[in-house]
């Protein structure tokens, strides 16, 4: 005769045997961020435009998960290089890229990319937008865009870049290309480099984002003779925009922001998206960043997916109509 608990240990069993399989990924994944330090990624040199938002933001972000955020910074190659190494990390969330618009433009400049610029990322959060900003060096004498212009077509100028592909390069192209003028790029690891080539003389014009430029323009070093941003900087009211000077389809979105492998969980790119967004909208994140030029947008991780890809499509429409050959 069965007792009752030998029938109900029965009854259990059989229930566990015909229960299906769980599959491992069903349990509790482990939380994020753990006690691990998270790698952030400036695919420029220290003291670039994107490298000096970047830790602006980093900073607070930081703080807000309780984990250290290593910043590394890895030039050349207009910002391939320290990018592939991201593409070719762990999609754990302990490997980030803080990137700007040289994102978008490295598939026109870089046929054969050891990555995929949309494919092999996730984007997270935009930081904001920084107008860049085409410098020369006071002694020149220029008192108009249109001034430059004119000098520009009756010679080869020479112009700087943090590298080919990056928006310094995109920026000064673009511009180039409306203006209808012949010159020289001569790129360089980071935008910090270019700034002293033209003071020194010895580069005739660079295009640079606001955050790099600035105090050379405040301390009266450079000039400032026009941005390349839909609209007028609040940090140069005086300075007109490219377009607004009178060279069409010469604007160029210097987006800055960060990404992650594409392979990445959504809940991790979810909870970076919440905290940045948090964390840029602090008072004092948001009063430093002004000081830098930068001017919010803010988004979704899919709007800036969509926003990347576009710029893809539209950098690599723009080198292929305009005939550009990056060097």
């Amino acid at each position: 005769m069965m007792t009752g608990n030998r029938r109900r240990f029965l009854t259990l069993s059989a229930a566990t045997l015909a229960a299906p399989a769980l599959p491992r990924f069903a349990f509790a994944a482990e939380p994020w961020p753990k006690e691990k330090a998270i790698r952030a990624m400036v695919p420029f040199t220290p003291g670039s435009t994107i490298d000096i938002i970047g830790r602006i933001v980093m900073d607070p972000l930081s703080r807000q998960l309780g984990q250290t955020i290593v910043i590394e910074n890895r030039g050349g190659a207009g910002g391939s290089l320290g990018t592939a190494v991201i593409a070719k990390g762990d999609a754990d969330g302990y490997n980030l890229l803080i990137n700007a618009a040289a994102h978008s433009g490295a598939p026109a400049a870089y046929p054969n990319l050891s990555y995929d610029a949309a494919k092999d990322f996730s984007c997270v959060a935009s930081f904001g937008t920084v107008p860049n900003v085409l410098m020369v060096n006071p002694s020149k004498g220029y008192k108009s865009l249109a001034d430059f212009v004119a000098k520009a077509k009756e010679g080869n100028l020479t112009y700087g870049s943090a590298g080919v592909g990056s928006a310094t390069h995109w920026a000064a192209e673009r511009f180039r290309v409306s203006a209808g003028f012949k010159g020289t790029h001569v790129p360089f690891r980071g935008g910090p480099e270019t700034l002293t080539e033209v003071m020194t003389g010895r580069l005739d014009f660079v295009f640079i984002g606001i955050s790099s430029g600035l105090p050379f323009v405040q301390n009266k070093q450079l000039q400032a003779l026009a941005v390349s941003s839909a609209k007028r900087s609040p940090s140069l009211p005086d300075i007109p925009t490219t377009v607004e000077a009178g060279y069409a389809n010469s604007d160029y979105n210097y987006w800055t922001g960060l990404l992650v492998p594409v392979k990445t969980p959504k809940e991790i790119v979810n909870r970076l998206n919440a905290e940045v967004t948090k964390a840029i909208n602090l008072p004092d994140v948001q009063a430093k960043l002004a000081l830098q030029g930068v001017e919010p947008q803010p988004m979704t991780p899919s709007e800036m997916d969509a926003m990347n890809q576009r710029e893809i499509d539209l950098n690599l429409k723009i080198a292929k109509e305009a005939g550009l050959k990056f060097n």
